[in-house]
């Protein structure tokens, strides 16, 4: 009896952690986002946030390889709104990709996506979408302006960048598929939506998600003012 109480006990304390994951997750992504923008010199370009049409945070990607590599992670797309001025409230993305070469060893990851057409977006906001062969996808350039943008990049629907023991760099992610994860959204919403309801319908974000949105909202200058007016 004594065995299946604490098992019991156990079993409850590991659902109460899982429940906590997606929202400590959005405030890892805030965390994530809040340091590469604030880094001098060598953030994500501000051109091509604000003319971003989505972005997708991905705090502590997973890459491990012995011959065969792998990649796997969570994390969050947030949308601009149809009205033009703020942030969707999050929906929820897994990321998984291989590789095959000569290759060993493991490393931790923090990944950034910017959305750069509505098409792009479209295609993101489908249950699976892989990344190179349903929607272009290059290296993004760092530093405070676009100007080193290869043509790749100009032309490219997804630009993506890293960030591995404090070195931000673009980032290649032919063939990686992004996902959306529906328990990972019942728990943040009380049901199971679909990514695309959450980020094109207006609704209401959660508490946890207050964070990321203002930190988005404070790096546009489409909805940030004052920032526009001290850029310029």
């Amino acid at each position: 009896m004594k065995l299946v109480i604490v098992a019991g006990l156990a079993l409850t304390t590991s659902l109460l952690a899982l429940d906590k994951e997606p929202a400590k997750r959005l405030t890892e992504s805030a965390a994530v986002f809040s340091e590469i923008m604030a880094t001098p010199d060598k953030g994500i370009p501000q051109d091509l946030l604000d003319k971003a049409h989505c972005i997708v945070i991905v705090p502590s990607l997973k890459t491990g390889a012995f011959i065969v590599g792998g990649k796997y992670g969570k994390g969050y797309l947030s949308c601009r709104n149809k009205s033009g001025s703020g942030w969707s409230a999050p929906a929820t993305v897994r990321i998984e990709g291989g590789s095959v070469g000569f290759q060993i060893g493991g490393s931790t990851t923090d990944l950034i996506m910017l959305v750069m057409s509505e098409r792009g977006a479209d295609k993101l906001l489908a249950s699976k979408f892989t990344l190179g062969a349903e929607g272009s996808v290059a290296a993004g350039p760092v530093g405070r302006t676009a100007t080193a943008q290869t043509d790749a990049q100009m032309h490219a629907e997804i630009l993506s960048w890293s960030r591995s023991q404090g070195l931000f760099a673009g980032l290649a992610l032919e063939g990686a598929t992004l996902r959306q994860d529906l328990d990972d959204n019942a728990t943040l919403y009380g049901r199971k939506l679909e990514n695309r309801e959450i980020v094109t319908s207006g609704m209401r974000a959660p508490k946890s998600a207050a964070a990321l949105l203002t930190l988005l909202n404070k790096q546009s200058r489409k909805e940030n003012p004052e920032r526009q007016g001290s850029e310029q």
